[in-house]
């Protein structure tokens, strides 16, 4: 079991994000929600895109669930398993003529999205790091670039090589929980464009997604390397002459030639 409140106050002194890291927990059955969680549906009278509810447990601090009722964004619906990948979604129908230009090719974008099976899991649950009362699949952090950075170099500090991520500018939900899942490998992520519209993602924001499994090596990897003295904020050079202008150089020689 991962001790969560020390993972997120590591998180937060090494790393210092913005906003909450996210706990993510995959349900079997609905019946396994837990009853703190907010679901879209019940407690705010809408549905949502799944986005939107990492958005709320990350700058809210909300526990907040999401089943197929709750959930009106399609490729999330088919991402999470929640329902089967009708014909009309597969054909490419919804990438043509916004993120693609054929149908051939909204296609082929729709089949490299990561998928669960249809029906293995009915819920997910969604809760800031340190207030997180269940076993996370994967831990989601939102941060710059200079951030996600510093988790790279924390998830390589053991094994050394490099991380490979898939990036198609689409669905980042599929991405930053589906994929680390399916691989146990960490990621990094590009928020999508859904992401930034409704989920509130900021244009300086990456997703760094930690499968439970690699979340404590990463940890430690990152503090080992914060020891070794790379650091974030990212540590700089001030040590050096700065070059004035000439006047200021002659103001500096005049200075300095004066009697004590």
């Amino acid at each position: 079991m991962l001790d969560l409140k020390k993972v997120d106050e590591e998180l937060t002194t090494l790393i210092r994000p913005q906003t909450f890291p996210v706990a993510v927990k995959l349900l079997a059955s609905r019946d396994e929600m837990p009853g703190v969680a907010r679901t879209p549906t019940k407690h705010m009278g809408t549905e949502m895109a799944l986005c939107q509810g990492i958005g709320l447990a990350r700058r809210f601090g909300w526990h907040v669930g999401f089943t197929m009722e709750d959930t009106n964004c399609p490729v999330a619906l088919v991402a999470m398993g929640f329902a089967p990948p009708v014909a009309y979604l597969l054909e490419g129908n919804i990438a043509v003529g916004m993120y693609v230009e054929t149908k051939e090719a909204g296609a082929r974008a729709e089949a490299s999205v990561p998928k669960f099976e249809y029906g293995k899991y009915q819920a997910i649950v969604l809760a800031p790091l340190s207030r997180a009362d269940f076993e996370p699949d994967v831990i989601v952090v939102y941060g710059n670039s200079a951030q996600v950075m510093r988790l790279v170099q924390g998830a390589l500090y053991r094994r050394g090589g490099a991380l490979t991520s898939t990036m198609s500018g689409r669905i980042d939900c599929a991405d930053s929980i589906v994929r680390p899942v399916q691989t146990q490998e960490c990621q990094v992520v590009l928020p999508c464009t859904g992401d930034r519209c409704y989920g509130l993602a900021a244009d300086d924001e990456m997703i760094f997604a930690m499968p439970s499994s690699r979340v404590q090596e990463t940890v430690e990897g990152v503090r080992a390397t914060h020891r070794h003295g790379i650091r974030y904020p990212i540590t700089v050079n001030l040590r050096y002459a700065p070059d004035f202008p000439a006047s200021y150089k002659e103001a500096v020689r005049q200075l300095k030639c004066l009697p004590s």
